[in-house]
């Protein structure tokens, strides 16, 4: 009896470490510059040229390099194709750098495809944090909240998301947390921006597991 529960407990033990490796941390700093990092889609929901590629960056968290975004259109998006998370978390660090009509970073997750998903941005132009939904291409607004978004700065945006719960953090200070339930399921995660934004992305991570706290 007591070398079968101790089966178990290792077994256990063991499928625990094994759920404890699941999470995914990029740094772009191993993929080709001027092209898509290895394993990521980019388009745009709506109009425009986005242009998204792993780029050299002094100033990079995780040097040498980040995943940048430095053409236009309404709203770009570059994501994780083998990711596929209903219920976690997906996190980056971004540094607005220019645009004159917006300077936005954001997260996107259960990303359905370019027309459906949720999404949260920070903007460096109007000083605030932000929550939407994305359906049939057309944004939704959920919640902003006024936040300080220095530009040129690096920030740390994170977003927890189990069920309905959604809570979205800056730098640390959770600015958004609330119930909603317009896009469910899983889906892909990524990084998003709007309009001309000039950003850079790094250090992107995300995990199955981790939201199950809000719950």
């Amino acid at each position: 009896m007591r070398r079968k529960l101790t089966i178990v407990m290792t077994t256990l033990a063991t499928l625990g470490l094994m759920n404890t490796t699941l999470a995914e941390k990029i740094s772009f700093d191993q993929d080709q510059a001027g092209v898509l990092p290895a394993g990521w889609r980019a388009g745009v929901t709506g109009r425009g040229s986005p242009k998204w590629s792993v780029e050299a960056d002094a100033t990079a968290p995780s040097k040498p390099n980040v995943l940048k975004q430095s053409g236009s259109g309404t709203f770009p998006w570059c994501v994780r194709q083998d990711a596929s998370l209903a219920d976690g978390y997906v996190e980056v660090k971004f540094k607005p750098i220019s645009g004159r009509e917006d300077q936005a970073g954001g997260l996107v997750w259960r990303w359905k495809d370019g027309d459906n998903y949720y999404v949260a941005r920070a903007n460096a132009l109007e000083n605030n944090v932000s929550l939407y939904y994305t359906e049939s291409g057309n944004r939704r607004t959920i919640k902003y909240v006024d936040a300080p978004v220095p530009g040129n700065v690096w920030h740390t945006l994170r977003v927890e998301f189990s069920g309905r719960k959604i809570k979205v953090a800056l730098d640390g200070k959770t600015y958004i947390e609330l119930d909603d339930s317009h896009i469910a399921g899983a889906g892909a995660v990524g990084v998003w921006t709007k309009a001309d934004s000039v950003t850079a992305f790094d250090d992107f991570s995300y995990d199955a597991l981790g939201a199950k706290s809000g719950e």
